[in-house]
This record gives structure tokens, sequence and C-alpha cells, in this order.
């Protein structure tokens, strides 16, 4: 049994609108009778679809960052050299995520806060670009919050966020 269909006759006897209960509105621009209906709305669906998943506009990890404050020596990735760390102290330690059996040392990282527990901690206009030089797990001094994918220096996270916050949330991208 067919669905229940009504026509509509425009002002331009070639376009007829079919309405269809089950399946929504079609439009029929070249006259051709209903059975041979396109369905222009999945054709958008499967193209919003495929830009939506193959041109992603974030190319960015989230995580969380903490902060942690000297002593910096001596570190997993450089041990006591002190040229290790930026003239800026833009430095971090990575955390478990990101370490990749030290092939993390000497990456640079652009992060940015996104969000934090606290309202008004995050600054998320600031982006920051930090310097890998040691690995939070075994770092001489510990981190305000355990867990977290990257621990950042105090200048650092000074820098995107309040430092009486603990952790923060962040976006990444090497």
């Amino acid at each position: 049994m067919a669905s229940p269909c009504l026509f509509i006759r425009t002002p331009d006897t070639h376009k007829r609108v079919l309405i269809k209960k089950s399946i929504g509105v079609f439009f029929d621009f070249a006259g051709e009778m209903p059975n041979q209906q396109r369905p222009w709305h999945l054709l958008l669906f499967i193209v919003f679809f495929l830009v939506t998943t193959f041109f992603n506009p974030s190319l960015a990890d989230v995580g969380t960052a903490a902060h942690y404050s000297p002593p910096y020596l001596p570190t997993a990735c450089f041990g006591n050299d002190a040229s290790q760390f930026p003239t800026n102290n833009l430095f971090a330690a990575a955390g478990d995520g990101i370490w990749d059996n030290g092939a993390s040392c000497g990456r640079q990282y652009l992060v940015r806060c996104i969000s934090v527990a606290t309202p008004g901690t995050c600054n998320p206009s600031q982006t920051i670009q930090i310097r890998i030089v040691d690995r939070a797990e075994t770092s001489v001094s510990r981190p305000s919050a355990n867990g977290a994918t990257i621990i950042l220096s105090n200048t650092a996270f000074g820098a995107i966020a309040n430092p009486s916050a603990a952790s923060v949330n962040i976006e990444f991208q090497q």
C-alpha cells in the first residue's frame, strides 16, 4: 500500500511539491512522477557528514595541565644542564599521555587554557609555546595535581591561568 501523498500545483506547472507523511518534503523541479523523486535531504546529509568528518577545524588535543615549582633540576630529559630551559621560562614536564618513552623531550607545544572549575581563572585568549624538558612522574618537584597531561612551570601556568588553581583543562598541539 502506498503512503498518502499530497500534490500541490504551483503557478509554474512544471513544478510540483510532494509531501510524504513518512519521508518529509521533496521538491520536484523536473516534472517526474512521484515514484521518481530524488531525496535531496539525503544528499545534503551525506555532504554535511563528509565535510564535518574530514575537515575538522581543530587539530589540537584536549587534556589537563597542572603546575610545579623549583627546583627543576635534574630533569629526565637533559639531566643537570641548565641551558635546556627556554629563556622565557615557558617549559613543562610531560605526563604519561605524551611522554612517549622520552621521545617528547625537546618537543614544543602550543597550550591554551579552555576551562576550569572556578570561573574567571582561565585566560582563554592567551596561547603559549612551551618546551618539554622533564617527565612528570619523575620530576624533582611534585605537581599541583596528579594525572595531568602536561605539568607547566609556574611561569607558564601563570601565563594561561590564575596560579591559585591546582589544574586546568587545556587544548594543546605540537
